[in-house]
């Protein structure tokens, strides 16, 4: 977060039937003569329906803007994101008083994803802001942009995540950690296989730290050494399950600070859809 530097600013996401012997037979005799590429039409056509396409990880970036250097809007990097099947996280960390929402270039609806979470420490001044696009449109150079409507030059971080082949958030938590060693997300529940995704957001007045995740999830992007005028510190990291379950994730971290941990689980479909079991 962000820290008072001597002549600088104050700084600071068909079935069809068939008969059952004609349908075995047919079965048997494509999946044996045919490559797999076609087996699902094989499957179709013995009136079996096959399985969805499981979710992946998809493009992913992230956009520091240093606090009084911030340019406005602030714009992502492009990404080239599946044409459809997807959908997109946004998180628009820093100051409060940036309230629009975002936009992008493909013409996609963002979702407010729970209420934003205000920083302590730092009198409401700052907070986090989660954002979804579900089932969403995609493309060559997609970016994702945010207008600046309170502070124009101030400090934002903007992770913009694509889970493919993703309709529906199947559960989320969000917590907020008092400074320790070792911080924890809530836990979120899985009906099938699914992305989780994690989002460690540290709330120390440090420009460098460390934030590791544990349990399987691997760092898809970071923003911990932070400019000399500061900025909001970040870690993205995910897991690809396999199956239904429940899972949560464990940040070790230096210097101990609070953290905003969100944990979200993206799903081709099942679960009770967003907001299901709330927040943490």
């Amino acid at each position: 977060m962000s820290i008072a530097m001597p002549g600088a600013p104050a700084g600071r996401w068909t079935r069809r039937p068939v008969p059952l012997a004609s349908a075995l037979f047919a079965a048997a005799v494509c999946f044996a003569s045919i490559p797999a590429t076609r087996a699902a039409e094989a499957m179709s056509a013995a009136g079996e329906v096959p399985a969805a396409a499981a979710p992946t990880l998809g493009a992913h970036t992230l956009l520091g803007q240093e606090d009084g250097y911030g340019a406005n809007p602030a714009v992502t990097a492009p990404i080239d994101t599946q044409a459809s099947g997807s959908s997109f996280l946004v998180f628009n960390a820093g100051h409060a008083s940036n309230t629009d929402p975002p936009t992008d270039n493909k013409g996609n609806a963002w979702s407010p994803l729970g209420a934003p979470v205000v920083y302590h420490g730092y009198d409401g001044a700052y907070d986090l802001k989660a954002y979804t696009a579900l089932g969403g449109h995609g493309g060559a150079g997609h970016v994702v942009s945010i207008v600046k409507n309170g502070n124009s030059s101030g400090e934002l971080t903007l992770p913009f995540i694509e889970v493919r082949n993703a309709a529906v958030i199947a559960d989320s938590a969000e917590v907020y950690a008092d400074a320790a060693p070792q911080v924890s997300s809530g836990s979120v529940t899985t009906t099938g296989p699914a992305v989780l995704v994690a989002l460690w957001w540290g709330d120390g007045f440090y420009l460098q730290q460390t934030a590791v995740p544990d349990n399987g999830f691997t760092v898809a992007d970071e923003f911990l050494d932070l400019p000399p005028n500061s900025a909001v510190q970040c870690v993205v990291a995910y897991r690809q399950v396999a199956a239904a379950g429940t899972w949560r994730v464990s940040w070790t971290q230096a210097p101990a600070q609070g953290a905003i941990l969100w944990l979200i689980a993206l799903q081709a479909q099942g679960g009770d859809g967003i907001f299901a079991n709330g927040f943490e």
